[in-house]
């Protein structure tokens, strides 16, 4: 797989933004967006055990999705403060995903500052908390609503990996899902092109965020994010300008999502195996194109 960093800029004017990132669809690190908000130092681990410990949060584990997970489901419960209290100690696998705080602490969204002068379309009803033990891993996937994110690192650093969506064949993406086949897991270190050929032929986009950093990423990327330290983020969404992105996003969340979970809890087993089979079978035709071609 080929693989470039991701532009890293201190600030951006709108028109920079609109023109070398938002039109092209292309990702950026803006390492000065956050620099003066209250966040950067009010939010900790003190702080949100104190206004939202008594909340109970849904977590996801390490492992892949079996025949049997229905989309966004999650491995097990336990209350914000306890959980928060094991992951600031150290690795743990264990990680929230999409927690909507501001629905229990709705003084937090004053503690940051929407970037209504790059972006249209800010879900303002829906900021999320991302919070993840060292080494836990957010498996190769792209936003199912097809939104743009503005995501925010605080405590921690994080490793992220982005394809464009155009890349799906190539990571061996899987029929009515936002998912891959692939692992990912430890991608820098060796990627598994050996059962997963077609990974040689993708090409992606990298960068480790640290405390300040927001990644924008465009609608419908791919990504994997691995947390290299105990830490939490936000992500703040926008959607989609495009009529196309829209209609993208719809099918996504409703029928496609619709089906997917029907056929988890009608013929779980026969569905799993058709999707990695599928998977494979797109990456080989993309494979082939690419060689006849001479692209690859």
């Amino acid at each position: 797989m080929h693989v470039e960093p991701i532009d890293r800029v201190d600030n951006l004017s709108p028109e920079t933004f609109r023109e070398k990132y938002l039109k092209p669809r292309k990702p950026v690190v803006i390492t000065g967006l956050s620099r003066n908000w209250p966040a950067l130092t009010k939010w900790t681990w003190d702080y949100f055990i104190e206004i939202v410990g008594k909340e109970k949060v849904g977590l996801y584990n390490h492992n892949r999705a079996d025949a049997h997970t229905p989309v966004n489901g999650y491995d097990e419960e336990m209350y914000f403060s306890d959980y928060l209290q094991m992951v600031r100690k150290g690795p743990v696998q264990l990680r929230v995903f999409l927690f909507n705080i501001f629905k229990y602490a709705p003084q937090l969204v004053e503690d940051f500052t929407w970037p209504d002068h790059l972006i249209k379309g800010l879900l303002k009803k829906y900021p999320m908390l991302f919070v993840g033990g060292a080494g836990s891993v957010a498996h190769m996937h792209y936003d199912i609503d097809y939104s743009h994110i503005f995501h925010t690192q605080f405590v921690g650093r994080k490793r992220v990996l982005l394809l464009e969506n155009k890349q799906s064949p190539l990571i061996y993406r899987m029929p009515l899902t936002v998912e891959s086949a692939a692992s990912f897991v430890n991608w820098h270190i060796q990627l598994d092109e050996e059962n997963f050929p077609a990974l040689r032929y993708a090409r992606g986009y990298t960068a480790i965020l640290e405390h300040g950093d927001t990644l924008f990423m465009p609608a419908g990327y791919w990504h994997h994010m691995e947390y290299m330290d105990s830490g939490f983020s936000m992500s703040l969404r926008a959607l989609d300008e495009t009529l196309a992105g829209k209609l993208k996003g719809f099918y996504h969340i409703l029928p496609m999502r619709m089906m997917n979970n029907f056929l988890i809890k009608t013929r779980p087993e026969w569905w799993y195996q058709y999707k990695r089979k599928k998977a494979r079978l797109n990456a080989e035709k993309a494979m082939h194109r690419l060689q006849q071609t001479g692209l690859s």
